[in-house]
């Protein structure tokens, strides 16, 4: 996208009569949000938009600005769509602030010296960062977090800095801390604020969310501020000194204390704003002016509040925007007012789900709460109930799954006694799932866009929407936030069902059928191949074809699990096999970013000899590799060129080292804390059931990845709880705990049974695993397939330890086959030339390396080189010099 080219010291207007100047200061989330409302009401065909742009990009979404740190781009965050600005004729000017209005003469003036007469001017300014007026606050080292340009310097400096602070324990100020730790350094949060996340969670909900976060290891200091910044001869920071006088010594300091209203513009022109900021307006978003409006962040609403949520922002877009269509002859009126916002707010907070809605602190007179609260899994949860039993509000941290059926209930009697809404899955009288089907017409599914099921629901009968994309793009629901997915989903399908449409469960377009069946199509009738399979039970039109990218790596999958049951070669790249695999599979190896390859021996439990580690570090030097120890008790080798592969493994195997199989859907780890042996508060001996599970469940494929810990007291220190299946020692035996999930989207794992002997507890585990590889879905970790399972917990529980199917026997001999049967890939692969022959980089060339897999030094080992990936003449662009 390019920006308008400046026009220095010149001054365009409409001539009179003909086509109506709007101009747009402030091209943001509302702001774009602004652009699409008044392109949906036809008022961009009749009127000249101008924007004025003070990033040097376009729209992005600064819901998601982590995210940058966890892979995503500017562009991939970028909500502006070249197309959308140019079918629609919208002039955008980037890097090209407004820097003064006239009322008078009805202009705004740029920074570039352009001058822009207006009809009506829009105000989208949002808001700007608070910085606590602290002595050294401007030393080098010194940031605040708010666009991407600031995560740019962020990401930079601390390329250089081991310890980072951030000043603020909010919504942002604990994104930034997230950011931080994502970026290697040890991280403080310092809020002034008795608990962390104030204004959204009470005292239960911040006691829970800091031990979580604490857990991690952030360092959390609250109910003090910062007193100065400390500053070392270079200029750069130090160290910051607290309230309470005591001193962090650190290298980077993040101001995340909150934002002010940018409403400079608005106080130069001479128009009210409030006593504490904010631009006053009206409920239709009018200033003072009535060619004057004001929306987002940046406007003191009617209601006499500063909104800092991008939904209500969104809303005054809306009403904007209704308000300037039927100013212009929109017979259809503009839309009603916006007279105040619902503030509930579900995140993901380093990992962590937090969410409250309604009148989350129990303000209201003679108002209960209903508490349950699990501090050992950091899962806290508060409803609060009115004398009448209406659900008022709540707080939920640790586990938010179910704010999206609760918010929309808020203000009315729940179906459900409050204390089955607030226990978890599992417990008794609790577990009591409350679907969409559960809420009026009327309930909000969709918080950022006020869309209702009502909404959802004709968008199926009236708009003829089938698919999830069709939804979205006719309400604009999920396209926010995107909490709101899964209910809409859910609504979509049952409104399709209703009016009799045959929902296409097929796993692509090659097969009607799902993962599932497929599984059970290939166990009974013995297929050994991909193209049995699809010439059988393809769709018509995929038969005698290739698959594709979805169907080919899940039958892949599905014949390796399989293999030893149906007849089917067990080694996954032999003939056919060898085409199905996703990318990693192809080499045995995990690709990374600069095209080499991650090497992962197994460590089963974690336990090694002195001797195996000497040899990883012989091969590791000697082959120039970059070593890391990773979260699974694990040492990761970084670096290899795909041809060196064979000859690291070769050093390997001799070594006996086994596939770690990091590069599959499969079996990864079972990680384990030291237990009885060693440890004084250790009750079983975890580290040998953890290596037994390892060397029992190694190279078992899966429809994801499977990750697993034995933990040999309560204490949990292997973290058991997170994990796919995880065992935590009692005193009697063990207790497993299934369906956990780390990551993204973490999940505590539900307990399956308690107090089991050796025997049993393996015994649960072979009938769990495979009765999940049996049913779940595509990509479909332990965590998604139990809540998704008709029946959850309680029917995986009566299918496994109670044989309620009459499948036990089955699940256990499919197990048993699978261990009798497991032979290492590498130690296969080094056995066979042929098998060796694939390990080339180039085919035509099988003795030449690749060229640009190149490295630079970093730490005293070695980092990708990838300027070579963008070539040593990529132009760089500046701030003041953007437009093109």
């Amino acid at each position: 996208m390019t920006s308008m080219p400046p026009h220095p010291d010149a001054t365009t207007d409409a001539a009179p009569g003909t086509t109506p100047t709007l101009v747009l200061i402030g091209h943001g989330m509302v702001g774009q949000r602004f652009l699409e409302e008044l392109a949906d009401r036809g008022v961009t065909e009749r009127t000249r938009v101008v924007v004025l742009c003070e990033e040097p990009r376009p729209a992005y979404d600064r819901v998601q600005l982590t995210s940058y740190f966890a892979g995503r781009t500017p562009d991939d965050l970028s909500l502006a769509d070249p197309e959308f600005l140019a079918r629609h004729g919208i002039e955008l000017h980037l890097g090209d602030p407004a820097t003064a209005v006239d009322r008078t003469t009805r202009t705004v003036t740029a920074r570039s010296g352009l001058t822009v007469r207006y009809d009506t001017l829009v105000l989208a300014t949002g808001s700007y960062p608070f910085v606590p007026p602290v002595p050294g606050k401007d030393s080098a080292g010194c940031f605040v977090y708010r666009t991407i340009d600031d995560l740019l310097a962020i990401e930079e400096y601390a390329k250089n800095a081991r310890t980072g602070v951030v000043v603020g324990g909010g919504l942002l100020g604990l994104e930034a801390a997230g950011a931080l730790k994502g970026l290697g350094l040890h991280t403080h949060v310092v809020e002034f604020a008795p608990r962390l996340m104030a204004l959204q969670v009470d005292e239960g909900g911040g006691r829970a969310l800091r031990r979580t976060i604490e857990e991690m290891g952030l360092e959390v200091h609250t109910g003090v501020g910062g007193k100065e910044i400390v500053a070392d001869d270079s200029g750069a920071v130090a160290a910051m000194g607290l309230s309470d006088d005591s001193r962090i010594d650190t290298d980077l300091v993040v101001f995340s204390a909150g934002v002010r209203p940018r409403d400079q513009l608005a106080r130069d022109c001479g128009l009210p704003v409030g006593e504490r900021g904010g631009i006053v307006v009206d409920e239709q978003c009018r200033t003072a002016d009535p060619a004057v409006y004001a929306i987002g962040e940046c406007a003191l609403a009617a209601d006499g509040r500063v909104y800092g949520l991008v939904a209500p922002g969104y809303d005054m877009a809306r009403v904007t925007a209704g308000d300037i269509a039927a100013r212009l002859g929109d017979d259809t009126g503009g839309p009603d007012g916006f007279t105040g916002a619902d503030l509930s707010t579900k995140l993901k907070l380093l990992g962590v789900d937090v969410a409250s809605f309604g009148d989350a602190h129990g303000a209201t007179a003679g108002s209960l709460d209903v508490v349950y609260a699990d501090s050992r899994s950091g899962v806290y949860k508060k409803l609060v109930i009115g004398a009448e039993g209406e659900l008022l509000g709540g707080v939920l941290v640790g586990d938010a799954e179910a704010y999206g059926m609760l918010r929309p209930l808020t203000g009315t009697v729940p179906p459900l006694a409050p204390e089955q809404l607030v226990l978890p899955a599992g417990a008794e009288g609790g577990a009591a799932a409350l679907g969409p089907s559960a809420l009026p017409d009327s309930a909000v599914l969709c918080n950022c866009h006020n869309v209702t099921k009502g909404t959802v629901r004709a968008a199926v009968t009236e708009h003829s929407c089938t698919t999830l994309p069709e939804i979205k793009k006719c309400t604009k629901a999920g396209t926010g936030c995107g909490s709101c997915v899964k209910s809409l989903t859910t609504v979509m399908n049952d409104e399709l069902a209703a009016n009799g449409a045959t929902i296409d469960t097929g796993l692509c377009g090659c097969f009607p059928h799902t993962r599932a069946e497929l599984y059970e199509i290939v166990r009974t009738l013995r297929l050994t191949t991909f193209a049995e399979l699809l010439d059988s039970h393809g769709r018509p039109e995929a038969r005698n074809g290739d698959g594709c990218e979805i169907c080919k790596p899940t039958v892949g999958s599905i014949i390796a699990s399989l293999a030893p049951s149906v007849g089917a070669g067990g080694y996954v790249l032999d003939g056919e096999q060898a085409a199905l695999q996703d990318t990693n599979d192809h080499f045995l190896a995990n690709l990374q970013r600069n095209g080499s390859y991650s090497i992962v021996p197994r460590i089963p439990g974690g336990e090694i000899t002195p001797e195996k580690l000497i040899v990883i570090g012989e091969v590791a030097r000697d082959f120039g590799l970059y070593t890391k120890i990773t979260g699974g008790q694990r040492i990761d080798l970084f670096g290899a060129r795909v041809d060196q592969l064979p000859e690291v493994w070769a050093r390997l195997v001799e070594a006996g080292f086994e596939s770690g199989h990091a590069y599959g859907k499969a079996l990864r780890t079972v990680k384990s804390c030291v237990g009885q042996t060693w440890c004084r508060y250790g009750v079983q001996d975890s580290v040998r059931m953890a290596i037994e599970l390892e060397l029992r469940y190694r190279g078992l494929r899966s429809p994801h990845k499977l990750k697993s810990a034995v933990s040999g007291c309560a204490r949990e220190c292997a973290e058991a709880r997170g994990k796919d299946f995880g065992v935590i020692a009692t005193s009697n035996g063990w207790n497993l705990y299934v369906g956990g999930n780390g990551g993204a989207d973490p999940r505590h794992a539900d307990l399956l049974a308690q107090d089991l002997s050796d025997a049993e507890l393996i015994r649960l585990i072979d009938r769990f695993l495979m009765f999940y590889i049996r049913t779940a879905d595509r990509l479909e970790r332990t965590s998604a397939w139990l809540e998704r399972i008709e029946g959850g917990l309680d029917h995986v529980r009566d299918v496994v330890v109670h044989d309620s199917l009459g499948l036990c026997d089955e699940l256990e001999a499919l197990m048993a086959t699978h261990v009798t049967h497991y032979r290492d890939e590498w130690a296969e692969t080094l056995a066979d030339p042929e098998r060796l022959a694939r390990f080339v980089s180039f085919v035509n060339a099988p003795d030449v390396p690749d060229p640009s897999v190149r490295f630079v030094p970093e730490r005293d080992q070695v980092k990708p080189d990838l300027t070579l990936l963008a070539g040593p003449t990529l132009p760089v662009r500046t701030l003041e010099g953007s437009s093109v």
